[in-house]
């Protein structure tokens, strides 16, 4: 049991850094794909709500189907179908066409993305302790991978549809061949938490839809900084565009490391202190970064604000997973599809407000909703958890 478990941890990093590669050789891609397909970067916008429809979508059939075909059967399939579509973008000639390829894209990624946290649950529920952040810093691994041999393949003048094509073949492969040492489904067992019983909202408990608002809020704050972090240093500070790069490297890269070091601190502390101190120092990093007339200091806050935000997303997916394991592809459904539309909101929500304050102060926002994470962070704490268990997690 302990070797299957071992290789079923070692699948699950394999899915996530392919998850991570595709969706940044996609990324890497988009400027070559929006010149072949010939539309302008306001179309390529409105096309990329298809994306994030399409991934809606999948997660919302992966979940319940996890649940009942158990994600060893559909992890690969998710991880094929993500993989398939991938070239499809690159081939797209038209609006029509490159639409079209989107919403396959982003419904094989939700697939994919539904199932192997759900499969991530099962895993850290057999090891008996946290093991879900790395996952996540994995797939950001493997969208750093993407990006350098993204550079490379470009460099030497590859169409997208050569490069995407032979990364889809890849991906198959490594979808086939991870499989078997995926973990079998668990006979149904009862909810650790008696307050599922109390169902609301499509059969949903209520703190599954906290846990689903809090993963909205916090993965918006994460698409903040993905979209705006580069643009707040050059337009409100004035740096040079290869400085300004600088803040979502350094955004990025606390997240990575931060989440390769979260599953230890929430061995120790638990997933409440995670998340409350996690979103508090996110907040006080965004607050720097926005209020700082100094170059370096914004880089510093942005810093913060990466490392604060790292062990969060990953601690409210796993929650999700473990209020119900009856139902932890589709609790975990829920909470990923609305934290997705939180990162989708992200530059839908800043852009407008740009017109009534600057860019700056509009970052305040996405610090309420840090500060709203840090006070209700108590949703996590398991139901059954004993009251001395829960003073040492409240601390």
């Amino acid at each position: 049991m302990e070797r299957s478990l071992r290789a079923g941890r070692s699948a699950t990093f394999a899915y996530f850094a392919l998850n991570g590669f595709l969706m940044g050789m996609w990324i890497v891609h988009i400027p070559s794909v929006e010149h072949r397909a010939g539309t302008s970067h306001a179309v390529l916008g409105w096309l990329l709500l298809l994306l994030g429809a399409g991934a809606f979508a999948g997660m919302r059939l992966a979940g319940p189907l996890t649940d009942r075909a158990g994600a060893r059967t559909v992890v690969p399939m998710g991880a094929a179908l993500c993989s398939a579509a991938l070239v499809l973008p690159g081939l797209a000639n038209s609006t029509w066409t490159l639409g079209a390829a989107l919403l396959a894209l982003g419904f094989g990624n939700g697939c994919l993305d539904v199932a192997m946290n759900a499969h991530a649950v099962q895993v850290e529920r057999g090891y008996g302790r946290p093991v879900m952040s790395a996952f996540h810093a994995t797939f950001s691994i493997g969208g750093v991978l993407a990006a350098l041999v993204g550079a490379r393949t470009l460099s030497w003048g590859l169409s997208p549809a050569a490069t995407l094509g032979v990364v889809a073949l890849l991906g198959l492969v490594v979808a086939v061949a991870a499989a078997p040492a995926l973990l079998r489904a668990e006979p149904p067992r009862t909810t650790d938490d008696p307050a599922a019983a109390a169902r609301t909202g499509h059969g949903a408990p209520r703190r599954i839809w906290l846990l689903a608002a809090l993963a909205l809020m916090l993965m918006l704050c994460e698409g903040v900084a993905n979209d705006w972090s580069v643009l707040h240093l050059e337009d409100v500070l004035d740096a040079p565009a290869a400085t300004a790069a600088l803040a979502y490297g350094a955004f990025a890269t606390a997240m990575t490391v931060g989440r390769l070091l979260a599953d230890r601190v929430a061995a120790r502390t638990g997933p409440v202190a995670i998340v409350r101190y996690g979103a508090s120092l996110a907040a006080l990093g965004l607050t720097t970064a926005a209020l700082s007339p100094w170059i370096p200091l914004a880089l510093f806050g942005w810093t913060l604000f990466g490392a604060g935000l790292s062990g969060c997303v990953p601690q409210l997916f796993s929650a999700a997973g473990h209020a119900d394991p009856d139902a932890a592809g589709a609790n975990v459904s829920r909470v990923a599809g609305l934290g997705y539309l939180g990162m989708l909101a992200g530059p839908a929500v800043i852009g407008p407000l740009t017109h009534l304050v600057p860019l700056n102060l509009t970052f305040f926002l996405p610090v309420a909703f840090c500060v709203v994470a840090a006070c209700t962070a108590g949703v996590l704490r398991p139901r059954h958890t004993a009251p001395a268990a829960r003073e040492a997690e409240a601390v």
